[in-house]
């Protein structure tokens, strides 16, 4: 005889969604989502696609759907193939580090799931995921970790070297007074090369300054709108900018001189990345949710929905410098210092931020994430601590 439990007896509470409607926009949902969806049919042929994975793939959702996913991906894409197997056997499987690469987009490394939509039961849902949270806060407490390398070698060169060169500069000059015109090149080239030296470590000194961050709510169009035009009057001229701002996003809560650095720095390395003829920068704003990350020096947990993107279609950073390119003195400039990088490191992490890149030919992006300016928290964080009686 079969065994039923009592659970089997007991009526069934009918579900919210039955016999009335919360309200939601199902396709609204899935365009609040940070990452690529798309619903593919029994045919292959593309039904719905959300906004991310309309930026994705770099086409409008009209050009999209209806376009069959064989048209879009090469046949051999493990992308395909996942397909198949849940139209096959009705389940959900995943798999990381899947390489998407059309000639639209170029290469993508990917974690991919899909899962059978259930109603109607021969769609499938495939989500794409670029990066993980996880990885975005690993990634920049190892930025945080090549900045604060820079900021204990620059409180070394400070004391170490500035001092013995101001004694070597000097001991050259007073040579030079003694020495024949030939010998007199020498000992200026004595004092260009420690004066050299010495504006060196000056520059690097900026890392170790330990002073609190002054901040405030910071408009980051207006930041960028005068990045762009310092930079369109010097040394990005001849360079197209585009801009797609999100006329909605609330101010940031940061330092607008030290935001203006770093953006200048990236604005700066975008434009020598790219070709004399055809080069372009795209400056964007975007809001996304769920990103969180801990200031430094403190217990606050700050969320950090703002984000910036400063992409180029340059050749893309050489595959042996992406590991270890916020580190210092990391840099394929002929004369560069490679302290730019690592100094834009260290101002997002003063600000409790978050910087990541992605990089290919012809589309590098550097994304950068901001706390939002909240005045209740920012009131709460200001205010004085009572110190407990016999502590004052």
């Amino acid at each position: 005889m079969a065994r039923t439990s009592a659970a089997a007896h007991m009526p069934r509470r009918p579900s919210r969604s039955a016999g009335r409607s919360n309200g939601i926009d199902p396709s609204a949902v899935l365009n609040a989502l940070t990452d690529p969806v798309i619903v593919v049919d029994a045919q292959g042929d593309i039904c719905f696609v959300n906004n991310e994975a309309q930026e994705f793939f770099d086409m409008s959702s009209s050009a999209l759907e209806g376009t069959p996913m064989a048209d879009l991906l090469p046949p051999d894409s493990p992308v395909m193939g996942l397909i198949d197997q849940v139209q096959r056997h009705r389940r959900s499987v995943s798999q990381d580090g899947v390489v998407i690469d059309t000639p639209r987009i170029g290469p993508h490394h990917v974690s991919v799931r899909v899962a059978s939509m259930g109603v109607p039961a021969d769609r499938v849902v495939i989500s794409i995921h670029e990066r993980s949270i996880a990885r975005k806060i690993d990634n920049s407490l190892t930025h945080r970790h090549a900045a604060r390398s820079v900021t204990a070698m620059a409180a070394m060169l400070a004391h170490e070297v500035k001092n013995p060169l101001s004694g070597i500069r000097g001991a050259a000059q007073l040579l030079e007074e003694n020495v024949s015109e030939q010998d007199r090149v020498l000992t200026r080239l004595i004092c260009d090369e420690a004066d050299r030296i010495v504006a060196l470590v000056n520059r690097m000194e900026v890392f170790s300054d330990k002073r609190p961050l002054e901040r405030s709510a910071v408009n980051i169009h207006t930041v960028l709108e005068h990045v762009r035009k310092v930079a369109q009057s010097g040394f990005a001229r001849n360079i197209r900018f585009v801009e797609r701002y999100d006329p909605s996003l609330p101010p940031v809560y940061g330092n607008r001189d030290q935001l203006i650095q770093v953006f200048l720095n990236l604005v700066k390395n975008a434009s020598e990345a790219v070709a004399e003829q055809g080069g372009e920068i795209v400056l964007s704003t975007a809001y996304q949710h769920g990103v969180r990350m801990a200031v430094p020096g403190g217990d606050t947990r700050l969320h950090l929905p703002l984000l910036v993107s400063v992409q180029d279609n340059g050749e893309g950073i050489p595959e042996d410098l992406r590991s270890n390119l916020f580190d210092p003195f990391i840099t394929t400039k002929v004369n560069g210092t490679g302290l730019g990088l690592a100094l834009v490191a260290k101002l997002i992490g003063d600000h409790g931020g978050v910087i990541e890149f992605d990089t290919q030919p012809r589309r590098t992006v550097f994304k950068v994430s901001l706390p939002m300016y909240d005045e209740a928290q920012v009131s709460m964080d200001q205010a004085p601590v009572a110190m407990p009686r016999g502590k004052r």
